[in-house]
């Protein structure tokens, strides 16, 4: 499933054009550096244009309106006094900027005059040895992009979902980025959504795993079912995946539906198949919630099972002790006169008695599986 991306790519041939590679390339700025910008740049025509990757933002955008083209600029979790130049310089709603900045936001699309502002949840699979009550299974980011006429900006929020490996393929697709800054926009819708049907795939494998767990026959040292900690995680991670997927939907139905001034129609077509793997990744959640919940109920009912096995053993156990007792407790009272006392034959008549007694009882138990 991690080859997807890739096979994707290769069935998109008015999107995916192989070019040979830009000089400039390897321009992108170090995201170890002290300033939110990752990276600047200036795009004309599909390509970058040299010289750009050490402008700022301002001067950046005062190229464009003067040359054409548009400016990408990509930020990492900037603070207010980072964010509040460039949001001076390239207009953008002080609604907008407020949900950039601080993150932990809901999926969703949002239009400022002449501004989309596009939230995304990146999903990141977390790989574990060994799946546990407290293994962390998703771990989540936030990528927020502000799409102007001419301007994208990229807000990346978390440890994951890096976009400088995208940049880059835009860059390798002239054709693709001579569209302008919707190319952008759903050249992330894509990757992130790639993203989803990756984690996907693999929070599948951690579902058969422990399906096939609760289902194991019992072996020695290991009780029948299984940790139902293990499952309440499970479906704590698959509800965070839930949260991530779900309200996204409305916003890429609009984008690949509703006729929009600041997306290019040429690429409003191939929004289309985002929101259809979109939904497809969307079925799959839910269905996994669903199955989640049947895996926990199943794994209580075998927890049940077992416990009314044993109370039968229990049980059983405790009919054939009884007899002995009964008998022993019989004879055991201080009375003179009692049948068999004297009677030379009396202990092994009693002996008998119990062991008959017992095995029949025990014969009777194991055929009607108690035992």
């Amino acid at each position: 499933m991690s080859m997807l991306p890739y096979l994707r790519a290769a069935v998109r041939p008015s999107l995916r054009k192989s070019t040979p590679v830009q000089p400039g390339y390897d321009a992108t700025r170090d995201p170890s550096a002290s300033s939110a910008v990752v990276d600047c740049a200036v795009y004309r025509d599909g390509r970058r244009v040299q010289g750009t990757s050490c402008l700022t933002p301002r001067e950046a955008i005062r190229r464009v309106r003067e040359d054409g083209g548009f400016a990408w600029i990509g930020l990492h979790e900037p603070t207010e006094a980072e964010f509040a130049g460039i949001a001076a310089t390239f207009g953008l709603h002080p609604l907008a900027v407020e949900d950039a900045v601080h993150a932990h936001q809901r999926p969703k699309l949002e239009r400022y005059d002449d501004t989309l502002f596009t939230v995304f949840k990146t999903i990141h699979y977390v790989e574990h040895a060994e799946l546990t009550a407290t293994s962390e299974v998703v771990e989540t980011g936030e990528v927020m992009c502000f799409t102007g006429p001419d301007f994208v900006i990229t807000v990346r929020h978390g440890g994951q979902g890096s976009l400088r490996g995208l940049r880059h393929r835009l860059q390798d697709d002239p054709d693709l980025l001579a569209k302008g800054p919707s190319a952008v926009l759903h050249s992330l819708a894509d990757h992130v959504v790639d993203g989803y049907i990756a984690v996907a795939a693999a929070v599948q494998d951690d579902i058969d795993e422990v399906e096939s767990d609760v289902f194991a026959p019992p072996t020695k040292g290991r009780a029948r079912g299984g940790d139902a900690g293990r499952i309440y995680q499970l479906k704590r991670e698959v509800l965070e995946f839930k949260r991530a997927v779900s309200p996204l939907l409305r916003p890429m139905e609009l984008l690949s539906e509703r006729p929009m001034r600041l997306v290019d129609p040429d690429i409003q077509k191939y929004f289309r198949d985002v929101a259809d793997h979109l939904a497809r990744v969307h079925e799959q959640v839910v269905g996994f919630d669903e199955l989640l919940n049947s895996i926990l109920q199943a794994n209580l009912a075998q927890a049940t099972v077992a416990q009314n096995e044993d109370m039968r053993k229990i049980t059983s156990w405790a009919a054939i002790i009884a007899v002995p007792t009964m008998i022993c407790g019989v004879y055991g009272m201080n009375f003179d006169h009692m049948p068999e006392l004297q009677w030379e034959y009396g202990y092994p008549m009693v002996m008998g008695t119990i062991a008959g007694t017992c095995f029949t009882i025990h014969r009777a138990l194991r055929r009607h599986g108690w035992l």
